[in-house]
């Protein structure tokens, strides 16, 4: 039976990954420096993250390789270059889209590559194609999830369908995405132990990815996290597209394992993040996602007008209401 617990647990099953490239590298297309690369790297090993996620292992066949920075297509070789034969306790995973990667060829065997999960993300129409993305990662060795993204928009006896395919697989886990930013924590809560039950029936641990547009991204990780749910991703000052996803620095201040620095975190964010903010690269809540939140609508119409700089919020609301 998953471990639950409130405020003041100590959970010795809880792992945090922090996706601050991956998702974070949605706003800047991914160009990081090396050193920025290099110093998460270092800070997420003082903090004591258990995994961290280098980016998307892209097809280079679909994406045009001058149209963004290497941990887009996050090979094993760039991974390297970053963490030698990684000597730590962290552990590395990187994310393959359904229908965007080329994991045949791209994904090579465990024991050749730094990398030690696997996350296959996918809708619940493309289940099939994501077992058979996870089917092929576990026989080259390494551990999986199946991020399930969109839940919001989706049926709940598909999810059901779905979370039901993913227990009768060999995936590891299985991940609540709020992709849109618009669940409550009384929702999370109930799709938590929807999640639960399925975890509980064959085995496997369930992940937690949150989006911040409704300022509830904390709230929600946590609220999953008191469900049972213990695989919790983050991202440093909350990194990420659109309004970008929970705070690094909030989910480790609430987590009671001594095993997790705080102020490597802070450093990190004060000597990395705040210049890359001073350069222009922008993130974090606005009232444009908060009304793709509310509307529970994808967040690229909001990024957009956040990229035009409009202020007009009475129309943008005009806008998506009539698309809804």
């Amino acid at each position: 039976m998953a471990q639950k617990g409130d405020l003041l647990s100590f959970r010795p099953d809880i792992k945090v990954l922090d996706a601050t490239i991956r998702d974070g590298g949605l706003v800047n297309d991914f160009y990081f420096t090396d050193d920025f690369i290099k110093n998460l790297y270092k800070a997420n090993v003082k903090a004591g993250v258990d995994y961290m996620e280098f980016g998307y292992r892209a097809d280079k066949e679909m994406f045009d390789v001058d149209q963004f920075g290497k941990w887009k297509f996050a090979t094993d070789e760039h991974i390297r270059e970053i963490v030698g034969d990684n000597d730590t306790d962290l552990k590395l995973s990187i994310m393959a889209d359904v229908g965007r990667c080329d994991y045949k060829n791209d994904i090579h065997e465990r024991s050749d590559s730094p990398v030690d999960l696997i996350r296959v993300a996918t809708y619940v129409n493309t289940m099939p194609a994501a077992i058979a993305m996870i089917e092929d990662a576990n026989r080259k060795g390494y551990e999986t999830t199946c991020n399930i993204m969109a839940i919001s928009n989706a049926k709940e006896s598909d999810i059901e369908k779905a979370l039901e395919m993913l227990g009768k697989s060999c995936v590891d886990g299985i991940y609540i995405v709020d992709s849109f930013g618009s669940l409550f924590p009384e929702q999370i809560r109930r799709i938590s132990d929807q999640y639960m039950e399925i975890a509980d029936k064959y085995g496997k641990y369930i992940g937690m990815h949150a989006h911040n547009n409704q300022q509830l991204a904390f709230a929600n990780t946590i609220e999953a996290c008191a469900q049972g749910v213990s695989y919790l991703d983050a991202t440093m000052s909350g990194m990420g597209r659109g309004a970008g996803n929970c705070q690094m620095e909030l989910l480790l201040g609430f987590l009671k394992n001594p095993k997790y620095k705080l102020f490597p975190v802070l450093k990190f964010i004060e000597e990395n993040i705040e210049p890359l903010k001073q350069a222009g690269v922008e993130w974090g809540f606005d009232i444009p996602y908060m009304l793709t939140g509310q509307l529970n609508q994808h967040p690229r119409a909001a990024i957009a007008a956040m990229k035009e700089g409009r202020k007009d919020y009475t129309g943008f609301f005009k806008e998506l209401v009539e698309k809804d």
